[in-house]
């Protein structure tokens, strides 16, 4: 292929901008690159590579001799212009849930279940950014030793909800803060999130759990390909700017002890193994914030469980959970040869 065609649907989001910094950083071979978004946004100027690119209005025939569709403009967006994208000859790599459970549509963390592409109609399915991170660090467990269940409770930063969530945390802390105010205004939030933790990600469903909590267990069984794992899940936001934590109990099929864990991940792709908890030395948010790579800590066997194990995993939900596993989605597409236009 000499010329490749990349467009970003959604290219002025937090997602969208994070997309471009990564093509650009893993030096992604595209000779064109097209940047659709709203109405609104149409007519801005965006650098990458060293050259301003300007916005184009998202419409039907925006995929005219496209090859490869990031998509992060929302579900309904993506319901409404990925098939017209497929139409044109495009594969597209879609970031939000609008098609992840569709049984025809394939589910991948590349680390995980790469394979899984070559089943592809035009449309692949990035993963929810939870779910992302913590399959890097848990496949290679399922792939040993098999797992069982597995109870997840997860501590999201706000930018997993987008900028204004972004804005709004900042200018909360603030007010409290500088102008000494005890009432803050909550605009995307049911609560306060400065200073504050909100167990509630997504709406609630008839079984008590939200939206959020149903993904990572419906997206986790399908990519691991094993509909046998029992899940359970809370997510919670809290008033972390960016990067994703998870406390995450396995229960194991066979015996695995947290020294051959920590041999497993870290030869596994993707993952690097912080954990020395006598020098105070485990994955933060922080430390992980704008890194490629998913960082697990705090691995021990569970007391109460002869197959059990906690792990401690983090990552930054901007990369790894959205932009950067679609790239390297599309990294895979090319070294497979599997885009529809060659």
């Amino acid at each position: 292929m000499k010329k490749l065609t990349v467009a970003i649907m959604g290219a002025t989001g937090a997602v969208g901008q994070e997309m471009l910094r990564t093509l650009e950083q893993r030096h992604f071979p595209c000779t064109t690159l097209r940047l659709l978004a709203s109405e609104r946004s149409a007519g801005k100027k965006i650098p990458f590579r060293g050259k301003l690119h300007v916005v184009e209005q998202l419409t039907a025939g925006s995929f005219a001799g496209v090859d490869i569709v990031l998509a992060s403009a929302g579900g309904a967006i993506s319901k409404e212009f990925a098939p017209k994208a497929v139409e044109a000859g495009a594969v597209v790599v879609d970031n939000t849930s609008y098609f992840r459970m569709d049984p025809e549509v394939p589910l991948v963390v590349p680390e995980a279940n790469a394979d899984a592409l070559a089943k592809h109609k035009g449309i692949i399915a990035n993963p929810n950014c939870s779910t992302a991170q913590m399959i890097v660090a848990i496949a290679p467990i399922h792939r040993a030793v098999g797992i069982r269940r597995l109870v997840i409770s997860t501590y999201q930063s706000v930018s997993g909800t987008g900028q204004k969530a972004i804005d709004e945390c900042l200018r909360q802390t603030r007010e409290i803060l500088v102008e000494g105010k005890q009432e803050v205004e909550k605009k995307v939030y049911p609560h306060q999130i400065a200073f504050n933790v909100i167990p509630h990600i997504d709406s609630f469903l008839e079984n008590g759990y939200t939206k959020e909590e149903m993904k990572m267990v419906n997206e986790t069984r399908k990519i691991l390909g094993d509909d046998s794992i029992a899940i359970t899940a809370t997510t919670v936001r809290v008033p972390v700017l960016r990067g994703h934590s998870e406390s995450v109990n396995v229960e194991t099929r066979k015996r695995i002890t947290p020294a051959e864990v920590r041999a497993l991940l870290a030869d596994a792709p993707g993952v690097v193994v912080v954990d020395d908890p006598s020098q105070n030395d485990y994955p933060t948010p922080i430390y992980c914030e704008g890194r490629d790579e998913t960082y697990v800590g705090r691995i021990r066997e569970d007391i109460s469980n002869p197959n059990g194990l906690e792990m401690w995993i983090v990552s930054d939900n901007l990369r790894k959970g959205a932009a950067l596993n679609a790239v390297q989605i599309a990294e895979e597409l090319l070294a497979r040869g599997l885009l529809k236009r060659s």
